[in-house]
């Protein structure tokens, strides 16, 4: 099958279903065509090696990658972060349907919801049948993290998707809190699948076999609880922040190792200096080829999302990585992230901004021994493969596929 991937974001940008996902559909025999930006996320700055100008064709490990140009920025502001949506949905409109190659089905990555702009000028003016694989839900999502507070915009944007939505022959979302949204919105429950996201399994699994405290001496001697990623407004890290406040002083060898970067980083460790705490470190954001022995290290691993009801049909990206290190976690998430936590066994839930709540099952997992940190974290492994890995979420999409591209035919 000829597959075109439609997605602002692919590598070497972070992204779930980027280069790992193409890989495994040309290993099993489909022919790849990439339809994407010139590199500028997490950062908004274009990666060295790139210049935004003319479409850009490249080829990574048999994968045929077309670049169109965009507005790189991925920063505070709604303006240039509304730009940098909207220039990489017009250039994917406009060019991709001059330049693409014929294909059987498209996939199409959101977010951000424009673009599905592109995927339905696209499939119209190419009649490529596409697959809609949602990982954010607009306009909620702009509601919650506050990029979007005019009620009209808000509107448009709802009217926009659902658009989007009939004009897909199938819909594929991360949780079954997406589905049950979706289809109380109107969308045909035979249409909207669950296929949840993997991790970037060949990093994750390499790094945590050669895990060693010789390269991350902050850790040794201390029971570290580590949230990797992200840190955002979504996050809402100030609790974590307080949870460790709470603990200084009771459970003096705990300590919180936050990994990543973000607009909410410089913040954050403002709070830390103006409170005093000894007890939380910050580290510069990891290349994926890196984290893995990081979290193979931790004792406890942490997922925190604001308490906001949209964040109680998701599921965190990092829980996958987190599982498929191995390692028990913390998830101050509510909804279906709790859930999976529960019937995996793979850690404990707590309350989400709320730093008593954080403190206490922290404190409850510092009192566990070390056989049973390791066979909560076992356990998640073992669920990972069997219910998130990437060969169980390619199979399910084959399967998405050729559904779609059969009703073309």
């Amino acid at each position: 099958m000829q597959i075109l991937m439609l997605s602002q974001w692919f590598d070497p940008e972070p992204t779930f279903k980027g280069m790992a996902f193409a890989r495994e559909l040309v290993r099993l025999g489909h022919e790849v065509e990439v339809l994407t930006g010139f590199p500028n996320y997490p950062g908004g700055k274009v990666y060295d090696g790139y210049r935004i100008g003319l479409p850009k064709r490249e080829n990574i490990e048999g994968v045929s990658v077309l670049r169109v140009p965009l507005y790189p920025s991925h920063d505070g502001s709604a303006v240039k972060r509304i730009a940098n949506y909207a220039s990489f949905a017009l250039s994917a409109a406009i060019l991709g349907t001059l330049l693409v190659k014929r294909a059987d089905v498209m996939y199409v990555y959101h977010p951000p919801a424009t673009v599905g702009f592109a995927a339905a000028v696209i499939s119209l003016l190419r009649r490529i049948p596409f697959v809609y694989d949602i990982q954010d839900l607009w306009p909620d999502t702009l509601s919650a993290t506050g990029m979007v507070r005019s009620p009209g915009v808000l509107k448009l944007v709802g009217l926009g998707c659902r658009m989007v939505y009939r004009q897909a022959g199938r819909i594929v979302v991360l949780s079954p809190g997406f589905k049950e949204m979706l289809v109380e919105r109107g969308v045909p429950e035979e249409k909207v699948e669950v296929i949840y996201n993997w991790c970037d399994e060949a990093n994750i699994q390499r790094e945590t076999g050669t895990a060693s405290l010789v390269d991350y001496p902050f850790l040794a001697g201390r029971f570290n609880v580590v949230f990797a990623g992200t840190m955002g407004k979504a996050q809402a890290l100030d609790a974590v922040i307080e949870a460790a406040a709470v603990l200084r002083e009771s459970h003096p060898g705990v300590q919180f190792v936050f990994v990543g970067g973000g607009i909410e980083v410089e913040r954050l460790q403002g709070e830390k200096e103006r409170i005093g705490l000894s007890n939380v470190l910050f580290i510069p954001r990891m290349p994926m080829q890196k984290i893995g022995s990081l979290l193979a290290l931790a004792d406890v691993l942490l997922v925190h999302l604001r308490d906001d009801p949209l964040f109680k049909i998701t599921l965190p990206s990092k829980t996958q990585a987190y599982m498929a290190a191995g390692r028990p976690i913390l998830m101050a998430v509510r909804g279906d992230a709790a859930s999976l936590i529960e019937k995996s066994r793979a850690g404990l839930t707590c309350i989400p901004e709320d730093s008593r709540s954080i403190a206490q099952a922290v404190a409850k997992l510092c009192r566990l021994s070390r056989q049973e940190l390791d066979e909560m974290g076992e356990r998640g492994r073992k669920f990972y493969e069997g219910e998130l890995s990437l060969a169980v979420g390619v199979r399910k999409f084959q399967t998405a596929f050729d559904s779609v591209h059969e009703t073309t035919l």
